[in-house]
């Protein structure tokens, strides 16, 4: 309908009109989305989890990358993926909207997968392996070769990272019962978890063991099936229209506060502007009084002549907020030191992560006489220890404490207990890596250890039972105290101090090699188990400055939710 069609329509037409659409939206979501929402997941996890798993061997053996130099490459690729998810859930609040927004990345991680797929299986498009030449004289990948890898990572990391963390809000946007919506969260780890193992063993050992173009193959196929499935459920889906960036507020409170500093900051209520505004759950939420913290910024929303439109509304919003922005912005303020704490946690796991791949190179993978266990699929000890450890948590020891202490443990003591877990992971790993050291000092180099891949299994499965403490808790303790109108960043909060610390680990790493001989491209060369003692000592600053943190948040939603049971 054009323009001027619409402006001949009466309200009675209008209105029917209205009632039809509002109708249409009701029918849709609800369960009948699941399986096409956790189908689509599984697929695009499986197609991720083939490449992402296995990409330092892949720059190892196939690109003649060095060894070092290839975990620093996977460590930029897997910060990307955790930290796109924040750039896609704004393009889809924003602009674009979830469903957009996942199957546009959908169809570039496919673009990705298909390059890397190219490279594997044309010769032209990678380096002769280095076992023509002899050990010594790896040729290195030509600028077009390099090129091409590095646009089917990034066109593929792009994809995984706009779609993963995405398919959970556009989930949840189909069910009004919180319930249900935290039944389907449910669904969405399990699945998660479950397609990350499967892509860590199965795909993983076909390209190992098969070729790298079967195993590439799989990874484009299960993304075809996981877009298909995607758009085939459209019809059924209730899409949320986008309604602009939360964040976009929280600037303007910066900005009034700054443009209106010469004034004398109120202590009157009455003085400042007030708006009411629906969260998510449909509840109002209002701050009907300034607080005294960070005062600075209440001048945000103090009232001048001017600044107020006669129907009520803010005449100038890049000079008048609401009072509820600025408290917001101020909770945001002071969850930021507890927020920093998750990301020096997360160096240590980061750097262990992929040191674990290239110590697992140089030990006895054989698992009998027949299967040996590929490399890249050592994080599937992680993946397990995590998965068994958040059930035992929520049926066993969480149930158990509550009984002794008569509550649920808080976020805060769920997550110190998984900086202590970290620590200890990373105590284990220096003592393992101090006997295969030995063992290494009796061969030649670039040796096989004789020493089983096992001895890696109880550091990660450490990591893997801090990290069932530590992130559920973090991930609790932002959806439960951000703002209302951040509720769904939460998770992407959580993401980010990931993708940072994947980040900082890599130059932490960088550091390391520049200034000490720890971290040779022969790893039985080096001292790795100064590296990990390093990190034990990095995660012990990091939690001490974490019981400050601690000790200083005083809970605002928990305390709310206290209130309203008691009420």
């Amino acid at each position: 309908m054009s323009l001027e069609e619409g402006s001949f329509t009466s309200n009675g037409e209008a209105d029917q009109l209205s009632a039809v659409a509002a109708s249409d939206s009701n029918k849709r979501g609800g369960w009948i989305t699941s399986p096409f929402i956790t189908a689509t997941l599984a697929g695009l996890t499986l197609a991720a989890g083939g490449w992402i798993n296995n990409l330092i061997v892949y720059l190892i053996k196939e690109f003649n990358v060095k060894s070092i130099d290839a975990a620093q490459i996977g460590n930029v690729v897997n910060g990307c993926i955790y930290m796109f998810p924040v750039l896609g859930a704004i393009l889809a609040d924003s602009f674009l909207g979830s469903f957009t927004v996942i199957w546009i990345s959908s169809l570039v991680s496919f673009l990705g997968i298909i390059l890397l797929l190219l490279s594997s299986t044309i010769d032209s498009l990678r380096p002769p392996p280095c076992d023509q030449n002899g050990p010594t004289s790896c040729i290195t990948p030509s600028k077009l070769q390099l090129s091409i890898m590095y646009l089917a990572i990034a066109l593929a990391t792009i994809g995984v990272g706009g779609s993963r963390f995405t398919l959970a809000a556009i989930g949840a946007d189909q069910f009004d019962d919180r319930n249900h919506q935290w039944s389907f969260f449910n669904w969405y780890m399990f699945t998660l978890y479950t397609s990350s193992a499967i892509s860590a063993t199965a795909i993983v050992y076909v390209e190992d063991n098969v070729s790298w173009g079967w195993g590439f193959g799989i990874c484009a196929a299960a993304n075809v099936v996981g877009l298909v499935v995607f758009v085939l459920g459209s019809r059924f889906y209730r899409r949320v229209k986008p309604k602009g960036s939360p964040f976009l507020g929280l600037a303007r409170v910066v900005v009034a506060a700054v443009r209106k500093r010469n004034l004398v900051v109120s202590n009157t209520s009455e003085d400042y502007y007030y708006h009411r505004e629906e969260d998510i759950g449909g509840r109002m939420e209002i701050a009907s009084t300034p607080t005294t913290t960070l005062k600075f910024l209440n001048r945000a929303a103090l009232k001048v002549e001017g600044d107020i439109k006669p129907d009520g509304s803010s005449a100038k919003l890049w000079r008048l907020c609401t009072l509820q922005q600025v408290e917001d912005l101020k909770t945001l303020i002071k969850l930021f030191p507890l927020w920093s704490t998750g990301i020096f946690l997360s160096i240590p796991i980061a750097v262990l992560l992929s040191l674990a791949t290239l110590q697992a190179l140089a030990m006895d993978r054989r698992l009998g006489n027949y299967f040996k266990i590929p490399a890249g699929s050592m994080i599937i000890f992680m993946i397990v220890s995590t998965s068994l450890s958040v059930i035992f948590l929520d049926r066993f020891f969480f149930p158990t404490w509550q009984k002794i202490t008569g509550r649920f443990p808080p976020p805060l003591q769920r997550i110190g207990i998984g900086h202590v877990i970290c620590m200890i992971s990373m105590a284990v790993a220096a003592i393992v890596e101090q006997n295969r050291l030995k063992m290494a000092h009796n061969i030649s180099a670039n040796s096989v250890v004789p020493m089983s891949v096992i001895w890696l299994v109880p550091q990660l499965a450490l990591v893997g039972i801090g990290e069932a403490f530590h992130f559920p808790g973090y991930i609790a303790l932002y959806y439960q105290e951000f703002p209302a109108a951040l509720k769904s960043t939460a998770t992407a909060m959580a993401a980010m101090t990931i993708a940072i610390a994947f980040y900082l680990s890599t130059a932490l790493v960088g550091m390391v090699r520049s200034e000490t001989k720890w971290l040779p491209n022969d790893v039985n060369e080096g001292r790795m188990d100064n590296m990990y003692w390093v990190l034990f000592g990095l995660g012990g600053v990091n939690f001490g400055y974490y019981l400050v943190c601690a000790s200083f948040y005083k809970y605002l939603g928990l305390a709310k939710v206290a209130n309203e049971n008691k009420a």
